[in-house]
């Protein structure tokens, strides 16, 4: 059985399934029982009946585990994501309505494995960043009562930090998916947009919408991420995954506000911690840079004093127009001004944004990426009852330019104030960097130690980036190449329910080859003395699984037996001398990411 205080991180919850002691109805059973504990907390809109939730976990243990990555794990859904079958509401019981079909990235979560739990309240429409916003009633702070959970995605934040799920969507918009990670000691990993599919989402802005997530851990929220991400054609809004070089997570450049743009709103506390956040980054390897954050703030600007909030009326216009009582009256107010904007507002307005993504643009060629407070302080309810618009709009400072900037984001645990609640930042970098930006979140994770969410369970021991030795119905795959995360054949290794496990370098006795006659481009990765230590990521494959991984490698290019530079052997890609011949050295480059970074 589940006990009272078992974690619910993917880590252990995986251990316990492997070792069969734990099983898919032990585990929701828990997570029920724990939530009918907690009471009436305003976290959830709508719950998956019981009855269904353990029918769907005992369907699970009827087949094998292997292959499904997200094997009995329990999630909760943002109530403006649908599941099919079960209302949503988008915090609007006026709106509400049962969709025949779940969203695209519900449904590539089911299919892995994963068991919804129920739909989770949030700032009406997506529309706050406070969590109040609501005819649900409040979601509360899991540290503090007396303050915010944060918006809008405050219900699917506050089910992961008590310990009710082991992830859940949230979506992110102009920064829904990170302000409530930081004010409850959470991960919230912004996607690129358009990664994650939006079908079957309620939109806000849709041009800027994001699908997001809220994890224990930075390694539990690229996991999920993994299998949720895919282009989907029936969204025009989804984007292809684009290959990207990533910067070095042991040594890079950070981005800084100069100290006049810095703001927290008078929370010495809030700035205290940021400078502690900062040393941690240099002592991982950092060099801070100084950046002028103006044409951000500028932009953040735009996105709810220009024309982009027409989109949010666009979205409810029916319900505004029709039935305006309906709405909760600061959601109202805010959308409201969508009626205003006339086209050459908006034309304008486009224009200026423009001209501050050329202007901010000029920042990447100097740092890896930016950081920042996730928001600059904290407030209690009540004072934002008594002031909800200029408050709300303070959280969103360091947060309302990311998705008009296109930028890819990950909000980390940062430590927590002398009053006990908890305080994050944010890592920031241009599009599709979100393999980067996770792999040097799991190192500050880790040095931070901090306990998970508001349960007070340390992390898991092990490292994600440490060796460990592979289990028994496991194969731990050494990829140099094109099946490294993000990268176009990584989907061969996650459809067959692969797990990363590190970044790891090979021993000093390797030369490395770019063969360009593929498509996409592999590499060659041959033993020789002299040789270099060639950049690899380290995967878990399932025993059950890596036959058919083998059988679809094509000649020249093979398996053998890798060295690495700790002594670790393991299986990983090889390729026979002879196709060496002619082809180009990369060994001195860097690795597969800095290859392709260099062919532009």
């Amino acid at each position: 059985m589940l006990a009272p205080d078992h974690s619910l991180d993917l880590a252990r919850l995986r251990v316990g399934y492997r070792a069969r002691t734990l099983r898919p109805v032990d585990v929701v059973e828990g997570v029920l029982d724990r939530i009918a504990r907690r009471g009436d907390d305003k976290v959830w809109i709508h719950r998956v009946p019981r009855a269904a939730v353990i029918d769907q976990a005992r369907r699970l243990e009827a087949i094998s585990p292997d292959g499904l990555p997200l094997y009995g794990i329990p999630f909760a859904i943002k109530d403006n994501i649908d599941l099919a079958g079960h209302p949503t509401t988008a915090a609007c019981p006026e709106f509400a309505y049962t969709p025949p079909a779940s969203a695209t990235v519900v449904q590539r979560l089911v299919d892995a494995g994963a068991i919804p739990i129920g739909k989770t309240n949030l700032d009406q429409f997506a529309t706050g960043l406070v969590g109040t916003r609501t005819p649900y009633g409040a979601c509360r702070n899991t540290f503090d009562p007396e303050y915010l959970a944060g918006g809008s995605s405050s219900g699917s934040a506050v089910a992961v930090a008590a310990g009710l799920v082991t992830f859940a969507l949230g979506t992110d918009t102009a920064g829904s998916g990170r302000v409530p990670a930081a004010f409850n000691n959470l991960v919230g990993l912004k996607p690129t947009r358009g990664l994650l599919s939006n079908r079957g989402v309620v939109p806000a802005c849709r041009s800027l919408d994001c699908v997001s997530l809220f994890a224990l851990t930075v390694a539990d929220a690229l996991d999920v991420l993994a299998v949720a991400q895919a282009f989907d054609p029936a969204d025009p809004f989804s984007r292809e995954a684009t290959v990207h070089a990533g910067f070095d997570v042991e040594q890079f450049n950070y981005g800084v506000p100069a100290a006049r743009d810095l703001k927290f709103f008078g929370d010495r506390e809030s700035a205290r911690l940021f400078a502690a956040f900062l040393k941690k980054l240099e002592e991982l390897g950092g060099t801070e840079v100084e950046i002028d954050f103006r044409p951000f703030a500028e932009t953040a600007r735009l996105l709810y004093e220009g024309p982009w909030v027409a989109e949010r009326y666009l979205a409810v216009r029916e319900l505004i127009e029709r039935q305006p009582e309906a709405m909760h009256p600061v959601t109202r107010e805010v959308i409201g001004r969508g009626a205003k904007p006339s086209a050459l507002e908006a034309f304008d307005a486009y224009y200026r944004l423009k001209s501050l993504q050329r202007a901010t643009a000029a920042v990447w060629k100097e740092i890896d990426f930016l950081a920042l407070p996730t928001a600059g302080t904290i407030y209690r309810i009540a004072d934002v009852d008594a002031d909800p618009i200029r408050l709300n709009s303070n959280l969103g400072y360091y947060t309302n330019f990311v998705n008009l900037l296109d930028l890819s984001g990950i909000a980390l645990p940062a430590g927590f104030r002398a009053d006990g609640l908890p305080f994050g930042a944010t890592l920031l970098a241009p599009a599709f960097q979100e393999d980067s930006l996770g792999a040097l979140g799991m190192r500050i994770q880790r040095a931070a130690a901090l306990p998970m969410g508001a349960t007070g369970i340390a992390l898991p021991d092990s490292d994600p980036r440490a060796p460990a030795p592979a289990r028994a119905d496991t194969v731990h795959l050494a990829v140099c190449g094109a099946h490294m995360a993000g990268l176009p054949l990584n989907r061969e290794l996650v459809e067959r329910g692969a797990r990363f496990v590190r970044e790891a370098r090979t021993a000093p006795r390797y030369r490395f080859f770019a063969l360009e006659g593929f498509s996409p481009p592999r590499p060659g990765l041959v033993r020789a003395e002299p040789g270099h230590s060639i950049p690899v990521e380290v995967w878990e494959v399932p025993t059950a699984a890596f036959g058919s991984f083998v059988d679809g490698i094509p000649a020249p290019l093979g398996i053998g037996t890798l060295e690495l530079e700790d002594g670790e052997t393991l299986r990983g890609f090889v390729c026979e001398h002879y196709a060496t011949a002619g082809a180009r050295e990369i060994s001195e480059l860097g690795g597969w990411r800095a290859y392709l970074a260099a062919r532009g």
